[in-house]
């Protein structure tokens, strides 16, 4: 069980957990390029009202930006980034989200290796998520409704998500991140909204013993230091 979080539940694992590992795991490329995300939050926000074309541009999205909303979602479509490069950060080349290089967060770092402000920073993050969305060069745009390549079929995990496995995420303890707080009920909400279920928050602590699993064997839990689901 690699990284298996079986314990990133309500009551079992803190909140903040993950993002502290994705963190940590871009810690590996630099300092730097930590400082540079977390002023990328600002100048991305500050895009708005006026500067929504030339942040499309500079991103190369296949669907301009045109709301404030918009601005909202492609600030939740980098973090996604993060988290996921986070994930996949393997010392070889492998396409289990996308095609990429090996040590990933390493490579997405180069871009943001120096201090960076404004238009120079986003020209700089630009690059970085264009590496990992199209390091093949074969995405002619970049599309704010894919977090991975679309043969990997995830929407099924979210309904999962939405149902069994409730897992706590904010921000908190991190300065690399915007604030993300926990909110179950704005969370069950949206699972409502999305898939007409309504999220069992205990299930998992109460069908499966919590952190009691003395009683469980041949369990191998394998190095995972970087994949932020390893907190659990």
């Amino acid at each position: 069980a690699g990284s298996a979080p079986i314990w990133q539940f309500q009551g079992l694992t803190g909140c903040g957990s993950f993002y502290e590992i994705v963190q940590k795991t871009f810690l590996t490329g630099s300092q730097t390029c930590v400082d540079n995300i977390a002023k990328s939050w600002s100048a991305i926000t500050n895009c708005w009202p006026g500067d929504l074309e030339s942040l499309s541009k500079t991103f190369g999205l296949c669907q301009p930006l045109k709301s404030k909303s918009d601005l909202e979602e492609m600030r939740d479509w980098i973090s996604g980034v993060y988290s996921d490069m986070a994930m996949v950060d393997y010392p070889y080349p492998a396409s289990f989200l996308e095609p990429l290089p090996a040590w990933p967060v390493k490579e997405f770092c180069k871009f943001l290796s120096e201090p960076l402000e404004d238009k120079a920073l986003l020209t700089a993050l630009a690059q970085g998520v264009k590496m990992y969305f199209n390091y093949t060069g074969q995405a002619p745009s970049l599309n704010m409704s894919q977090q991975a390549t679309a043969d990997l079929g995830d929407r099924g995990w979210d309904y999962q998500a939405c149902t069994e496995m409730v897992m706590p995420m904010c921000t908190n303890n991190t300065n690399m991140f915007y604030n993300i707080d926990w909110d179950f009920d704005s969370y069950a909400a949206d699972c409502k909204a999305r898939w007409g279920v309504s999220p069992r928050q205990d299930w998992i602590s109460l069908n499966y013993w919590g952190k009691n699993i003395k009683s469980a064997s041949n369990i191998i839990f394998s190095n995972g230091q970087l994949d932020p689901w390893s907190g659990g």
